[in-house]
């Protein structure tokens, strides 16, 4: 098939090394470092450009920008892209993406399916994008239609050379009801948690608990502060949840409340138990 990738960065350099693996498939891209664009043509990754002229041949497209970037590249390319490909954003947040974006696939007259594998690491760029990113990761779809049953078998028989290892299928408020509780609330735990003063001393003194604490405070400040703002209510909801049952361990351990403390303490394995359906 005919590839076409949009952003050559973590993403979309992962689905293109995935695609390029395979002799009979076709990528193009664009990037708009031609560094990048050119490293990936030189690595044999990209095969040319992805242009007006040639974007109405790919068979699927994946639109690997921030969300604003995604929607303004469409705009732009929306009248060139025609009836055959098949529009894939990978945004973190999918209401404004997906309104606006379903809103020009009708203006323009091409297809549009909303899209967010669920992988990443702990670094972002071109420069650490694997072939193998995706494998057994999930990839969360939304249609515009959910009972639209097509279009979700087309993709994912499209997205079969990036071994995804299951799909959820969703509309764009539950994903992005989620994301803020799965990813965007870990992201801002983990960053707030690293201020503290006592954060440079640690050496010599953590294991893994704070290794897996602290792994996402990495991280692109340009796009997360984007995926924030973008995500407001959402994420102001697990905010204002999380705060409030910080602020009753702080409570109980302040008044030295042991029978509060172990209370709560039993409440949150609880949780985890049922979570992980561990009985």
């Amino acid at each position: 098939m005919i590839v076409g990738i949009v952003g050559l960065g973590l993403i979309g350099g992962s689905i293109a090394k995935a695609y390029s693996m395979y002799d009979e498939h076709h990528c193009l891209a664009y990037n708009r470092s031609k560094e990048t664009l050119e490293k990936a043509m030189a690595e044999q990754v990209v095969d040319e450009a992805l242009t007006e002229k040639n974007i109405s041949s790919c068979d699927i497209i994946f639109v690997c920008l921030y969300p604003e970037a995604s929607i303004e590249y469409l705009k732009k390319m929306g009248p060139h892209i025609g009836k055959k490909p098949l529009v894939i954003d990978c945004c973190g947040i999918k209401g404004l993406v997906c309104e606006e974006c379903y809103k020009l696939s009708h203006e323009m007259g091409f297809t549009f399916l909303g899209g967010h594998p669920m992988a990443g690491r702990h670094f972002s760029g071109y420069d650490y994008s694997t072939s193998n990113l995706y494998n057994g990761a999930s990839m969360v779809l939304v249609p515009e239609d959910l009972s639209d049953t097509a279009i979700i078998e087309r993709a994912k028989k499209l997205l079969d050379p990036l071994h995804f290892g299951k799909f959820t299928v969703c509309d764009a408020k539950r994903h992005d009801a989620m994301i803020a509780f799965t990813s965007q609330m870990a992201h801002v735990v983990s960053n707030a948690y690293v201020k503290s003063p006592t954060a440079k001393n640690h050496d010599g003194f953590s294991a893994g608990s704070y290794k897996d604490l602290t792994r996402v405070a990495w991280l692109n400040e340009d796009m997360w502060t984007e995926l924030f703002l973008e995500n407001r209510d959402a994420l102001l909801f697990e905010l204002d949840s999380f705060i409030g049952s910080m602020q009753e361990y702080r409570d109980a351990i302040e008044k030295r409340d042991a029978e509060r403390l172990r209370a709560l303490l039993a409440d949150g394995k609880k949780a985890k138990a049922e979570i992980d359906g561990v009985h």
